[in-house]
Order: C-alpha cells, then sequence, then structure tokens
C-alpha cells in the first residue's frame, strides 16, 4: 500500500446515481411497505410524499456546502470545517454506525428470504455466503464496484416499474373488479377514509418510512470519486429524491387501488399478491430473487459508505491511520474488512435468536435515528455557513432553496418522528440504546483529544528544548 495514493475518480453519472437508488431502496419498500400500510392506510402515500420532500431539502442544504468547497469529500468535511473537530468526529462515526446496523438489518432479512427457498439452512451460513460476497465486491476498482452495483440496482429499479405497470393495467382493465376504473381509485378512500386510524397511524407509520428512505445522502460521500463532481453531483441530487419517491409512491398507490389497503398482510411483501393476481404461480419466489437482490445492493452501498467514511476520518485523524491506506486499486481496504467483519459477527448472533424480525426492527429503527442525527446535523452546518458566509451562499450557483425556512421545517419534522417512536414499545427500545452510542463515542473523543493534547505538549516541550540547547550552542561558539 502507497500512502500517496488517491482514490480514484472512476465513478460515472449513472453509478452514482444507481448507487444512492440502491442504497435506499432495500427492504423498507419491498416488505417494510406491508407492514407501513396497515399501520397508516392510504395515508402512507401522504407520509412517503412528505418524508421524500424534506429530504430533497437536506440533500440540496448538503449539496450546496460540497460545491461550496471542492476539497470536501463528504459531508463530514464541512462539518468538520463549519461546527467543528468534535462536529466531524461525531457525524463521521455515527454515519459509519448507521450504516453498519443498517447493513446488519438487510442481512438479517435476507436470511429470512433465503429460508423460503432452504428453510433448513442455518441461517449463519446464508449470512456467511451473503457477506463474502460483498466482500468480493467491494475489494474490487471503483470503476468495477460502480458497475456491478449499477446493475443490481437495475434490478429492483425493473421490479418496481413492472409492479407500477402491472398494477396500472390490472386497474385500467378490470382484470380485478369490473365495476369500473373509478372503483378501483376509490379503494384509496372507501375502506375508512383515506387516514383510516387517525394521526395515531400516520406517526406509527413514521419508522418504516425513515428508515426505508434512509441511504440518499450516500451521493455526499462519493465527491472524490466522482468523475466530475460539479457536474455529477448536482444532477445526482436533483434527480434522486424525486425518482425515489415516484417509485415509493407509484408503488403503494397501485397496490391499494387493486387491492383494498386492510387485504395486504403486514407480514408478507405485498408484491407477491400483486404477480399472484395474474396467476404466476412463481410469483413468491420471483419477488423473492428479487428482494433478496435488493437487499444485498442496500448493504453493499452500506459497506462502500462505511469503508470510505472510515477513509475520511482516518485522513482527519478521527479514526486509526491504516483506514487510510489505499490497495493497489486505490481501495480503502482496512474499513471494508472492518464493516463486512462486523456486519457478519452481529448477523450471525441475531439471525440465531428466537425473535429475528424482532431483532431487525430493533436494529432498523437504531439506524433510522442515528440518519436523522445525521441530516440534523447537514442543515445545522447549512445554517451555520449562510451566517458566517453570506457572501458565498449569494454566490452559490447550486443555492439550496427556501434555505430560510425549509431547515426548521425539517427539524420540526424529525422532533414529530421521534416522538412518534416513543409511541410503540418495539421502537422505544431504540431511544433508550441509542444514547449509549453518543456517551461510547464522547468518551472516544474525550480520550482522542486528550492524547492528542498530550502529543502536542510533548513535541512543544522538545522543540522548547532543542531551541534552548541551539542557544546555548550559539552562545559558547560566541564566547569561543
Amino acid at each position: 500500500m502507497n500512502k500517496d495514493r488517491k482514490l480514484e475518480r472512476g465513478l460515472g453519472q449513472r453509478q452514482i446515481e444507481m448507487i444512492a437508488i440502491g442504497g435506499c431502496i432495500g427492504t423498507g419498500l419491498f416488505m417494510g411497505s406491508g407492514k407501513t400500510i396497515s399501520l397508516a392506510g392510504p395515508g402512507i402515500i401522504l407520509i412517503y410524499a412528505i418524508t421524500g420532500l424534506v429530504l430533497y431539502f437536506v440533500m440540496r442544504a448538503m449539496g450546496e456546502l460540497l460545491l461550496h468547497n471542492l476539497e470536501y469529500k463528504s459531508f463530514v468535511d464541512f462539518s468538520e470545517d463549519i461546527l467543528g473537530p468534535a462536529a466531524g468526529f461525531f457525524v463521521g462515526w455515527s454515519y459509519w454506525f448507521a450504516w453498519i446496523v443498517a447493513a446488519i438489518a438487510e442481512i438479517i432479512a435476507i436470511t429470512g428470504y433465503i429460508a423460503f427457498w432452504w428453510p433448513n439452512l442455518p441461517p449463519w451460513i446464508s449470512a456467511l455466503v451473503l457477506i463474502a460476497l460483498l466482500l468480493a465486491l467491494n475489494i474490487l476498482s471503483v470503476k468495477a464496484f460502480g458497475e456491478l452495483e449499477f446493475w443490481m440496482a437495475i434490478i429492483k429499479v425493473v421490479a418496481i416499474v413492472g409492479l407500477i405497470a402491472l398494477g396500472l393495467y390490472l386497474a385500467v382493465t378490470g382484470f380485478v373488479s369490473p365495476s369500473g376504473i373509478q372503483a378501483r381509485i376509490s379503494n384509496l378512500w372507501s375502506y375508512g377514509g383515506f387516514f383510516p386510524n387517525g394521526i395515531s397511524g400516520l406517526l406509527l407509520g413514521l419508522q418504516t418510512t425513515i428508515f426505508a428512505f434512509a441511504g440518499m445522502e450516500v451521493v455526499g460521500t462519493m465527491m472524490a470519486e466522482a468523475k466530475d463532481p460539479e457536474k455529477m453531483i448536482p444532477d445526482a441530487i436533483r434527480k434522486i429524491p424525486w425518482r425515489i419517491m415516484i417509485f415509493y409512491i407509484g408503488t403503494v398507490t397501485v397496490l391499494m387501488m387493486v387491492t383494498p389497503w386492510n387485504d395486504i398482510p403486514a407480514d408478507q411483501s405485498p408484491f407477491v399478491g400483486m404477480f399472484s393476481l395474474v396467476g404466476m404461480i412463481a410469483a413468491a419466489s420471483i419477488v423473492n430473487a428479487v428482494v433478496i437482490s435488493s437487499a444485498t445492493s442496500s448493504s453493499n452501498s452500506g459497506i462502500y459508505a462505511t469503508s470510505r467514511m472510515l477513509y475520511g476520518l482516518s485522513k482527519n485523524h478521527h479514526a486509526p491511520a491504516i483506514f487510510g491506506k489505499l490497495s493497489t486499486y486505490q481501495i480503502p481496504t482496512g474499513g471494508i474488512f472492518l464493516g463486512t467483519g462486523l456486519i457478519l459477527s452481529a448477523s450471525i448472533v441475531l439471525t440465531t435468536t428466537q425473535s429475528m424480525m424482532s431483532a431487525f426492527e430493533l436494529v432498523g429503527t437504531i439506524s433510522a435515528l442515528i440518519f436523522i442525527y445525521i441530516w440534523s446535523m447537514i442543515l445545522l452546518a447549512y445554517l451555520v455557513y449562510c451566517k458566517r458566509l453570506p457572501q458565498a451562499h449569494d454566490e452559490s450557483a447550486f443555492k439550496m432553496p427556501l434555505g430560510k425556512v425549509m431547515p426548521y421545517v425539517a427539524f420540526a419534522f424529525f422532533g414529530i418522528v421521534i416522538y412518534a417512536l416513543t409511541l410503540n414499545d418495539d421502537t422505544r427500545i431504540a431511544l433508550f440504546v441509542l444514547p449509549v452510542w453518543f456517551i461510547g463515542l464522547w468518551a472516544m473523543y474525550r480520550i482522542k483529544t486528550r492524547r492528542s493534547t498530550k502529543q502536542k505538549q510533548l513535541i512543544a516541550d522538545f522543540e522548547e528544548k532543542v531551541a534552548a540547547q541551539n542557544a546555548a550552542a550559539k552562545q559558547y561558539l560566541k564566547k569561543s
């Protein structure tokens, strides 16, 4: 490994967009949408729209900050530059942890999907094989990784587009009911109204929605590997949130048009029911394959994000130097090995528990909470930047729209989400677990700063001693 190597600018526009979409669209849509529909009913459309809109403005704030200084490699860099070293340390390590936890949730889910075909296969074997595959994908050159991730993400996009097209066909042709397209559209409000479970249903659906949308900000970790960041990052930020919202909203809308929301099972993928309606006997297997591919793609994006985050933390002296070294393929393999090792260890432990789905929900909620923290810190950095550098903000070529209002709207929304998590026993646990992480981070930062201060003092004392010796030597020579 050569310490002078730099990350390769090998990611093209389509690869950046698909890595972000791949990281965002996973089990949250393919499996979690059934549970969210059971909680919120057709109101899930509003939840997805509001969440997507809020995160669009978070992305725009991130984009303006990244392009303000092209030396920034990620949102950790601008957090540290604008908010201080402690902010960079907390944001970087928290983002790393969020993706580790999210990937664990995806791996746990995948072992359950694989059991659909091989029910007698021990879950730890599925986890081991999958992690080995992800490790192999990530130690390739970034160009090869980006190409593989592009095609993995394409599978899920094709599946979603196919589902939306099939749902529209079933609705327009009267395949399910000959009573007319108006009657099928009225499925969205005919079974208890658009908000059948009231405000409480909307609040309870927020947790899975946040977990489903988490990952859009992975674009902010690609600055150093994008071929043309000034052009590609803004283009990706403009497109990705809207595409994801269309995928999510389009999918659940056609699902509830064809099948009344209260007939969609909470513990199964609603995709299976949709394909089964047209007599596809192999529908369950097809959806299972798509979901496995989707979750694998999301986990893959997670390992990419964690390794690049550790690389950036190391370069900023917030992580051991080994994570800042690159392989001959210009890949930060230290972070990749650490990430895959932790994900494998935790997944094996959790998949051997009696309550696998409870473990999935817990780690998913913890991940969602940390993503809320990351998004909030991006907005806080944006507000400080606008106040401290008003001229740079005014002259920005990629200025965040409604920048004076939307950060505060986003903060209010995140506060509502956190309140919603207190309403459910399963999600409430995460609120008590998460402080342990931040207390641990604070302790690490204190140890790091004390050690750094001590090292600086030792260096200063040594330099002072050398200076004194030099002065004494000069004095002696003069006397001689």
